[in-house]
């Protein structure tokens, strides 16, 4: 179900970003005259498809080597740290990267017909892209939290009736339901905070899906060996540390080793794919026209929101004021500077990406 609901809401911003098209606009605005290497760019074009494709997995892989060094368990200082972190570069990603690109190609002077040049479409989609990430949020992780408790009532009513059919223990099976039922109650919460992990892990995938396909799309479509040279390191890291952020959901979600690869895979090879497709659509792309500058400006819109929302509410909000971190001064102290790092590294990076 949690799967189906993340295809739909992922259809769904497919959706509404190509709504748009259907009103043509015409835009002769000129392309540059740089000199393109193809021959050069393609080269780097493949080069960098395998540095994101191994940093991508290396960073989602991280957090799942608690399992052998117990420093990286999801119960330590350390993890907090790093997951700190990782929603700092979640969060940078959204306002200095995401963000600005949008209000770029949707404010285009391209776009001269229209509402485009009238209205801030950029902000207006990413505040919906929230709001829709909050609705899919609360809506799963109550459907799934009800469900839960339906099975927990039912083991607890089954565990009650087994005990009447008992009376001659009276006293004995009375202390033992008592119990049973305390247990229940404390695998019942165990479970209500695993489905929001979950539920976290799957909503922040989408989210980060839907911008690395553009980002790739974008390196992929270019033409420039020297502008893509900056990009390849900048979306290295960029992946890799969007890859710890995702890893370390994944690792609280606690999924069967199965799930946990796919998710992992699914995450690693979207940005090489985008490249690809990208490299595809090369020779017929053109960046400055309309459609390209609408369809990329409604995603980046709509993925700022998501990544916006995750990193403050999911991630951040979830950590910060969980009662271990309340309780320890230096851990809060820790994890503000971790965080303070994560978002300093990032937006650095804008300068080359």
């Amino acid at each position: 179900m949690a799967a189906d609901l993340k295809l739909a809401a992922l259809c769904f911003l497919l959706l509404v970003s190509s709504l748009p098209l259907l009103a043509h606009a015409e835009c002769e605005c000129e392309t540059s005259e740089e000199e393109h290497d193809k021959a050069g760019a393609l080269k780097l074009k493949i080069i960098a498809i395998f540095c994101i494709l191994v940093a991508s997995a290396a960073g989602c892989g991280i957090p799942s080597l608690g399992r052998r060094f117990p420093a990286l368990r999801p119960d330590t200082d350390l993890f907090f740290a790093v997951k700190a972190f990782a929603a700092g570069v979640i969060l940078a990603t959204s306002f200095v990267h995401i963000l600005p690109e949008a209000f770029e190609r949707l404010g285009s002077p391209c776009l001269v017909d229209g509402p485009w040049q009238k209205f801030p479409f950029a902000g207006f989609v990413a505040m919906l892209a929230a709001i829709a990430t909050l609705v899919v949020d609360t809506i799963a992780t109550g459907y799934f939290q009800r469900a839960h408790a339906k099975k927990a009532s039912a083991a607890a009513g089954y565990l009650e009736a087994s005990d009447a059919d008992h009376t001659q223990g009276g006293h004995f099976h009375g202390a033992s339901a008592a119990i049973a039922s305390s247990s229940f109650a404390g695998e019942s919460d165990d479970g209500a905070q695993l489905i929001r992990h979950r539920v976290i892990s799957q909503v922040l995938e989408l989210g980060i899906i839907v911008h690395s396909v553009i980002i790739g799309m974008s390196l992929g479509a270019s033409e420039s060996a020297s502008a893509i040279k900056p990009l390849v390191v900048a979306l290295t890291f960029h992946q890799f540390f969007e890859g710890i952020g995702l890893g370390g959901c994944i690792v609280q979600a606690r999924y069967r080793l199965k799930s946990v690869l796919m998710m992992s895979l699914f995450f690693s090879l979207t940005t090489p794919l985008g490249v690809v497709i990208g490299i595809g659509i090369s020779s017929g792309y053109d960046e400055n026209s309309p459609r390209a500058l609408i369809v990329q400006g409604l995603l980046d819109a709509a993925a700022a929101g998501i990544l916006n929302y995750m990193a403050l509410v999911d991630l951040l909000a979830e950590d910060f004021m969980n009662p271990r971190v309340q309780n320890n001064g230096r851990l809060q102290v820790i994890i503000n500077i971790s965080l303070l790092v994560g978002t300093a590294l990032m937006s650095i990076l804008a300068a080359w990406a």
